[in-house]
């Protein structure tokens, strides 16, 4: 598995349209994030989700499937968003929440099973930059790890995924924590998941 390093989470041009590329080709990455590292890819390609979800061990009819957007316009092509959801993404992203929203003809049918799609407007600039320049948002979920170290030590992380992904983006070292999880379908927002992110009373 080939390691691709950035700094300061930030990449340059002639890196991102490579990655682009390469994710556009339907390969999985493992990419930095403002909470854990995440496997990626082409949110729009089918066999990439079925991928993906294969190597999480994933039922999409029962499990949200989330995508990562660089801005609140590009989500609102894939998720029907409502006035009070407009309001909490421009108060809280970019950042670390997954919102829940109704999802949109424009995903592809894994999304539907659930009828919900998770957004992440993530407080990382490579990853919103990632998904701008690919032109499509990425499909997301975190890595998984037993112990912290693995989380945290990029080179762990890059050798715990050796040959189940095809590349790594390695950032800065990554932390333990999941993004909040707040849904919002009915317009109210709940916390399903506490996490990094932390709405205010």
């Amino acid at each position: 598995m080939e390691t691709i390093k950035i700094w300061n989470n930030k990449a340059s041009e002639r890196q991102l349209r490579e990655l682009a590329r390469r994710l556009d080709n339907g390969e999985i990455a493992i990419v930095p994030t403002d909470s854990l590292y995440a496997i990626v890819g082409d949110a729009l390609n089918s066999k990439v989700i079925d991928r993906i979800c294969r190597l999480k061990g994933i039922n999409p009819d029962k499990t949200n499937l989330s995508i990562i957007c660089p801005d609140i316009s590009t989500a609102a092509e894939y998720a029907r968003i409502e006035n009070n959801g407009y309001k909490m993404l421009k108060e809280y992203t970019p950042g670390p929440f997954t919102w829940l929203f109704r999802s949109v003809s424009t995903l592809p049918k894994a999304f539907k099973g659930r009828k919900t799609v998770g957004v992440r407007i993530p407080d990382n600039e490579f990853a919103r930059e990632l998904a701008q320049t690919l032109g499509r948002p990425l499909i997301t979920t975190s890595i998984e790890f037993e112990d912290d170290d693995y989380a945290i030590n990029p080179g762990l992380i890059a050798e715990n995924y050796e040959g189940k992904v095809d590349f790594m983006v390695e950032g800065e070292e990554g932390i333990t924590e999941a993004s909040t999880i707040v849904d919002l379908t009915d317009g109210t927002p709940v916390v399903t998941r506490d996490g990094l992110g932390k709405l205010e009373d």
